[in-house]
């Protein structure tokens, strides 16, 4: 039921949120670093892309984007973006081998239950072509439960993410602290990390 009524607040919320993530400055700055390691005219996967606004700046930066989002909501907003090809689906929906240049997971698989977090991250890098591009936004913690809004969250450390990436096979190469204000009002300290399949 957690995943259901996860999906049900972002489809009652997306304009509300996508206020929010146009106006968010971090989420560029990563973004912008992120593509420095895409070849030009790479093919990237937007993993809970929201209202689309990183993948619509991948697609004006000449990159193909691809964009999946569990909420119809979200995917109906990202699709009015030029160049922005957006389809809804769950990170279960993860298939494929060697197709992105790229993955962009902002903030999108600190919903996924721990239990099956790892096999997402394991799907994710054979996703990725060889030396491929990996960006993953999570906030920091301990636990898993809902937010103040009902969605549902699972908290890493720094340290417990990292050893979830490097024992899938990722090689860490960049990573940034910070803290913001999400959806529910709340304050919480994030993680950016950049790695390499």
């Amino acid at each position: 039921m957690t995943r259901s009524e996860t999906i049900r607040i972002y489809d009652e919320r997306a304009a509300e949120y996508a206020k929010m993530t146009n106006a968010d400055a971090d989420a560029g700055k990563q973004l912008r670093l992120f593509m420095t390691h895409l070849p030009d005219g790479g093919r990237i996967l937007d993993l809970g892309c929201g209202p689309g606004a990183a993948a619509a700046a991948m697609a004006k930066a000449g990159f193909i984007a691809e964009a999946t989002d569990a909420s119809g909501e979200m995917v109906a907003l990202a699709n009015k973006h030029p160049g922005v090809s957006a389809r809804q689906a769950l990170f279960d929906d993860i298939s494929g081998e060697g197709i992105y240049d790229g993955i962009w997971a902002s903030f999108s698989l600190l919903h996924a239950p721990r239990a099956d977090f790892p096999t997402y991250l394991c799907a994710l890098h054979k996703a990725l072509k060889p030396g491929g591009t990996f960006y993953i936004g999570m906030k920091l913690g301990t636990g898993e439960g809902p937010d103040r809004l009902g969605r549902f969250y699972t908290y890493y450390s720094q340290e417990e993410l990292e050893d979830h990436m490097t024992h899938t096979g990722f090689t860490i190469t960049d990573r940034t602290l910070g803290a913001g204000v999400g959806l529910d009002g709340s304050t919480s300290d994030w993680i950016a990390v950049i790695a390499h399949a």
